[in-house]
């Protein structure tokens, strides 16, 4: 495991030092800080990897602290130290750019476990840059994929490892999260970059038509068909062929897709040449494949075929780490190709838009952002100017009082699970937590929060 570069910020020594000699034991440099002010001193004249960050100090508190720490160096990772009754002010720290947070008292393993964490992180970051400069080295960039997150991060960097090889790769995730950005980058990555990457949307057209998008057709293969068309297997020859929405294939093509993926060839609508092509197949689709295969709608056969590598692109909604500089780039963006002086979000619309959960996924944001620009009469986009209804998130009476109710039912529903894991587990905390699927930390607040003695 790669070790760091620490800072502890904790204005008790006996703390500070108890976790700076762990963490050297462990193998890591570091270094001290017993107030907000001395560690921002330290952060400017010195690198560190993370910042262990007690929120409760005098003079700067850890909100101080941290946001001078990240206006300083925003790639530092910062883990918030707080006790339970702060964990809600942690929280908030995390949303200003904390990674993550611990709670008093500090237990060495799990401090340890998130170090770790950390440190797995910073590899795939750096990684992630090197395969960067190999793209860019190539002429090559990833930077319409914006991301900040480690789903993304590992993602990205599954994508470098596939690319090199001749696997046929299945892009799984909801419409809108960029699946055909990802192709496009597996195939940049690939031996195959100098060759065309040809994308077909396979729900667009209908079967007829989409035969001989595919494969091509002969003159005289049907009524209108004046001349030889070549399909695009054949253009694609060298290159990759992405086929979007690979689930609303009908059984005719998913027989001929087969026969091409086992024998590398194929034969143009109306004719009988058999023709090769050396073609790397990348799919992508936003359903349940397997639920087809078993109502026997699509070929288990050529799902197994497609489905070589799989690669699930996560949802907006599973990666909200990446929803503010998305923001930020799209408003760059669209700033510039309308000529617009746009600089940023009010806090009102850039909350909204954190809590929104985005059914449409990267490509809804940047329809509202674009939406906002547009429209916008300021330099700071307004809640005006979001595409949401009047009073949007605000809720009457009647729905706050179903909401208390509902709140109420889950809580004593989750108390009931809580209590019955901790029975199974005889009041073993880590067998709890791992009957429960949730970490000891999440479990150990939740104790607390229920009022169960530990």
């Amino acid at each position: 495991m790669k070790k760091l570069n620490i800072l502890v910020v904790e204005d008790g020594e006996s703390q500070r030092k108890m976790l700076r000699d762990f963490l050297i034991r462990e193998g890591h440099t570091v270094s001290e800080a017993e107030n907000g002010n001395r560690a921002v001193q330290r952060v400017r004249g010195e690198h560190f990897d993370i910042v262990l960050l007690d929120y409760k100090m005098p003079g700067m508190d850890g909100m101080e602290v941290l946001k001078e720490i990240k206006r300083i160096n925003h790639e530092i990772d910062v883990v918030i130290i707080t006790a339970y009754g702060t964990i809600e002010t942690a929280v908030d720290a995390m949303k200003a750019g904390a990674i993550d947070y611990i709670t008093k008292p500090i237990e060495f393993d799990e401090l340890l476990i998130l170090v770790d964490r950390v440190a797995e992180r910073r590899t795939l970051i750096r990684e992630n840059e090197m395969m960067r400069q190999e793209l860019g080295e190539k002429g090559v960039t990833t930077d319409r994929i914006i991301y900040r997150s480690r789903k993304m991060q590992e993602l990205i960097n599954m994508a470098g490892r596939v690319a090199t090889s001749r696997a046929t790769v299945l892009l799984q995730g909801e419409s809108g999260t960029g699946k055909e950005l990802l192709a496009r980058l597996i195939h940049n990555l690939s031996p195959r970059s100098g060759n065309p990457i040809i994308v077909v949307n396979c729900g667009a057209l209908h079967e007829n038509l989409l035969d001989s998008e595919l494969f091509g057709h002969e003159k005289g293969a049907f009524t209108g068909a004046s001349a030889r068309r070549i399909g695009r297997f054949e253009e694609a020859d060298g290159g990759t062929l992405f086929l979007d929405e690979i689930g609303e294939l009908s059984l005719s093509l998913q027989v001929k897709l087969l026969r091409f993926l086992q024998e590398r060839e194929f034969q143009r609508l109306g004719g009988n040449q058999t023709i090769h092509s050396d073609v790397r197949i990348i799919s992508a689709t936003n359903r349940d494949l397997e639920s087809k295969v078993k109502e026997g709608i699509f070929r288990e056969d050529l799902f197994y075929r497609l489905n070589v590598v799989t690669m699930a692109v996560p949802s907006l909604r599973e990666r909200k780490e990446d929803v503010p500089v998305l923001i930020d780039h799209f408003i760059k963006r669209f700033s510039s190709e309308n000529g617009k002086a746009v600089m940023g979000l009010s806090s009102e619309a850039r909350d909204l838009l954190l809590k929104y959960d985005y059914p449409g996924n990267v490509r809804e944001l940047e329809n509202i952002i674009e939406r906002a620009v547009v429209i916008s009469r300021d330099e700071v986009l307004s809640l005006e100017d979001l595409p949401f209804g009047e009073g949007e998130g605000a809720l009457s009476d009647g729905q706050a009082a179903c909401e208390s109710l509902l709140r109420g039912a889950l809580d004593d529903l989750e108390r009931r699970l809580i209590a019955d894991a901790m029975a199974k587990a005889v009041n073993h905390q880590t067998k709890a937590a791992e009957i429960l699927g949730i970490s000891e930390r999440m479990l150990r607040y939740k104790l607390k929060k229920y009022g169960f003695k530990e």
